[in-house]
């Protein structure tokens, strides 16, 4: 192991499909990660995996001979994890006990609600799709008690404070409305539980949440528990940054230019 040659710990990590890049640094932190026998708590750490042994939980990684990814659709009832202390059900347990090994879910979708979610073995395409910086839209039907008037939609579109930190720009649609209403929600970053904390803040909380669309994939031909894997070209246009004119939040001034 060298602090100067070789990857860092937590791209070794990703690498292998164990984790994404940011959970691989809350592993080493926590102390659940040694290399060559010695524990690692620094992610900055590097190692070189053609000749230092990595272990994570006990476990030695190997690189990744293949990459895999799958777009699912989450039912409701369904935590977003590998596996659950409760023993709720997973979105693991809905792939083939073959097709889900080595896999993970690509950031949450809280039980709660349903819709599109990433599976992958691929850790630097996980941190590339959680990241905001990598302006993968995600967008959701939402159903919310009451009928938002255009300044509550204004607010929810500029950004809400939640815990002291302003929520990116978002694109908010009403779609219909009665008693309650479905709006369309495009948005790039997603916390936890943002959208419903969001909406409650505005003082219309969310019934029902379905998220339809991530990036250039949507939900046709799949129904809840049921996935498929990305095409080459599906997973290349991910990983492709977005025309400024594309990027949620971003308007044109007259004459084609963009506000930065």
């Amino acid at each position: 192991m060298s602090e100067n040659s070789g990857e860092r710990i937590q791209k070794i990590i990703a690498r292998a499909g164990i984790c994404s890049r940011r959970k691989a640094e809350i592993l080493i932190e926590e102390g659940r990660v040694t290399v060559n026998g010695n524990r690692v708590t620094e992610p900055g750490t590097r190692a070189d995996i053609s000749r230092d042994v990595v272990k994570v939980d006990g476990e030695v990684i190997h690189p990744l001979k293949k990459k895999v990814y799958i777009l699912l659709y989450k039912p409701l009832g369904v935590v977003t994890t590998k596996s659950d202390e409760k023993n709720r059900p997973t979105v693991m347990d809905l792939l083939g006990s073959e097709e889900k090994r080595g896999l993970f879910p690509v950031g949450r979708l809280d039980i709660n609600s349903e819709g599109l979610l990433l599976i992958t073995n691929d850790g630097e395409f996980a941190n590339h799709m959680m990241s905001p910086a990598s302006h993968v839209d995600k967008t959701y039907l939402i159903r919310v008690r009451g009928v938002p008037d255009e300044r509550t939609i204004s607010r929810l579109e500029n950004g809400i404070m939640l815990d002291g930190v302003k929520t990116r720009k978002a694109k908010v649609r009403m779609v219909g409305h009665s008693l309650n209403s479905w709006l369309e929600v495009e948005l790039i970053e997603g916390k936890k539980n943002q959208l419903r904390r969001m909406f409650k803040k505005v003082g219309h909380p969310v019934v029902k949440l379905k998220r339809v669309r991530i990036g250039n994939l949507n939900a046709e031909g799949l129904g809840p528990g049921r996935y498929r894997r990305l095409s080459a070209g599906e997973v290349e246009a991910l990983l492709t940054p977005p025309a400024k004119s594309e990027v949620v939040g971003q308007k044109k001034k007259p004459g084609g230019k963009q506000n930065r």
